[in-house]
């Protein structure tokens, strides 16, 4: 068995030393051995190569010379006698003549390298069989509504989660590693014509001098683009800019290593953007009756809120309890608390639904909503002037565009990484010594304009332990603290091209000292509620309220 990495990989020519040939898709659940032999900032690709040709004890690979990443791969894996063949194929950037002679003579190269490994012979009819039988097989769009999955490398594992959100609706994989499909004039010399068919594939990789413009293939039917990036690897950013300016549908960028890691995150991100592309429809017949109750629960990383809701919109219970250890005792908890405050038994309520991180592990009966959309709701609901929604939760933050209506538009959050988060004010309180009141209050004291250097969570818990050894006053210290959040809000809001009104919500939206630092980055007033905790639970128990009118 031959492995290969790309598709512009010969795969063909393997037919011809009647050699089975996969392509590599790896899905490691970590990268232990991977960072113990290359560098840790090596693109997540590249080391989940290593990390699969490692655990499952490949022994022959033929990797393209098409970027530095691939180039290390090589440089790892030659010097492990684990690998009997190894072989780096030089890949032109370009494809005029000169680059279509030159891999063809790279081409020659690799079947004089395979035939003296393998001592066979290469039989070039069989290859050529081969080429006509993929030939015959061209790429197909779907004459329904699909999604695009493009950018760089889209796994099977990425493919199949994309698949379980979107249920029936086709996703056709036009990333870097998808669709293959090679077409070229069988004339002239093989290893001339067959190198040109290798270059000329549709959508050309990023990497090469002829990627521009690389428009991505449809046909009046494309409903969305989900937009996949590699960490560490630059090239596909450039795109997703064109992309989302020329697709003329809502495009949705994801970054990935390769890993399970952050599903969670992925899933909600996923989700968010079905319920853009395939709103909740309205209806004429709302409810409207003061007598019919509805509930929404919103289990987060840090907390779990539940708001009671009558028909005529009006908030009758609220609670927000510590999520504590179990999403499902503290949901039941969080609702119990409501009902309490709402004077009401659960048995009075006509729906339920369920949002956050936790919204479908909390053991309570009803739909689950993602924290986007009835974020979005909430918003629209404390202010029916907001455009634009920040919120910065415990574990994440995200900035939504909603409309006039309340329907997201667009958002984006933070990558898996607590910086900017209210956990990451919660340990650096802690490391001051201060709860997240205290902490709130003191950091609006500041006398001295201080800059805490690092967003790494704890990198900065280090710096501000060194500040408070220097005697560095704690409200100066809070103030960089919170500038720093402010910062990393206010990139993601400028990626989004965001408008006035600005709402925020979520639990850092008590603290004023944030919400001051980031109305100076925004350059505009961002407005709060005494209900901005609640926000996703009161766009909850509207979207149950939705519902039922649905069933009228």
């Amino acid at each position: 068995m031959i492995y290969t990495t790309c598709r512009y990989a010969p795969v063909e020519l393997f037919a011809g030393f009647q050699e089975e040939v996969r392509r590599l898709d790896p899905s490691p659940l970590n990268f232990d051995c991977a960072d113990g032999c290359a560098h840790q900032n090596l693109c997540g690709f590249a080391k989940a190569v290593i990390e699969e040709v490692k655990a499952k004890q490949i022994t022959r690979l033929v990797l393209t010379d098409c970027c530095d990443s691939t180039r290390r791969i090589y440089d790892v894996l030659k010097a492990d006698p684990q690998l009997e063949f190894i072989y780096l194929l030089p890949l032109p950037h370009k494809k005029g003549e000169a680059e279509i002679r030159l891999l063809a003579s790279s081409l020659q190269d690799l079947v004089q390298a395979y035939e003296a490994f393998s001592g066979r012979t290469f039989d070039p009819d069989a290859t050529l069989a081969a080429y006509r039988r993929q030939k015959e097989k061209p790429p197909v769009l779907p004459e329904q509504d699909y999604i695009c999955l493009t950018g760089a490398h889209g796994g099977q594992q990425l493919v199949r989660q994309i698949e379980k959100t979107f249920g029936q609706v086709p996703i056709v994989n036009q990333t870097c590693t998808g669709t293959r499909w090679l077409n070229g004039e069988e004339q002239g010399d093989f290893y001339v014509w067959y190198a040109q068919a290798l270059l000329n594939q549709p959508l050309p990789c990023m990497r090469m001098w002829y990627h521009s413009p690389r428009q991505i293939t449809q046909n009046g039917h494309l409903k969305g683009v989900i937009f996949h990036t590699i960490k560490f690897c630059d090239f596909y950013g450039f795109e997703y800019l064109m992309e989302k300016k020329n697709a003329g549908v809502p495009v949705l960028k994801i970054e990935t290593d390769t890993t399970p890691s952050s599903s969670g995150q992925m899933k909600t991100r996923l989700e968010a953007f079905r319920e853009e592309l395939y709103p909740m429809e309205e209806h004429a017949d709302m409810v409207t009756d003061e007598n019919v109750y509805t509930a929404g629960i919103d289990s987060g990383s840090a907390s779990t809120d539940a708001v009671i809701m009558n028909g005529s919109r009006k908030i009758l219970g609220r609670a927000i309890i510590p999520t504590g250890s179990g999403a499902a005792g503290t949901a039941r908890k969080a609702l119990s608390l409501a009902l309490q405050d709402a004077g009401l038994q659960e048995s009075d309520l006509a729906a339920i639904v369920t949002t956050g991180y936790g919204r479908e592990t909390t053991g309570v009966t009803g739909q689950s909503v993602t924290e986007i959309t009835c974020h979005a709701r909430g918003a629209h609901y404390l202010d029916p002037d907001a455009r634009t929604v920040i919120d910065i939760g415990g574990q994440d933050s995200k900035v939504i565009c909603i409309d006039e209506k309340g329907s997201v538009l667009n958002f984006i959050m933070n990558d898996k990484c607590a910086a900017g988060t209210g956990r990451f004010l919660e340990m650096q309180a802690r490391a001051l010594g201060l709860d997240m009141e205290t902490m709130s209050k003191k950091g609006l004291e500041w006398q001295n304009d201080l800059t805490i250097t690092s967003m790494c969570t704890v990198f900065a818990e280090s710096e501000v332990v060194g500040l408070v050894a220097q005697n560095t006053p704690t409200a100066d210290i809070i103030h960089g603290l919170n500038k720093a959040v402010a910062a990393k809000t206010a990139s993601l809001a400028a990626r989004l091209d965001c408008q006035p009104v600005y709402l925020m919500t979520g639990g850092v939206a008590r603290n004023q000292g944030v919400v001051q630092c980031l109305q100076e980055k925004l350059n505009s007033p961002l407005h709060t509620s005494p209900d901005s905790q609640l926000c996703g639970s009161i766009g909850a128990a509207l979207i149950a309220l939705e519902q039922l009118g649905s069933q009228n």
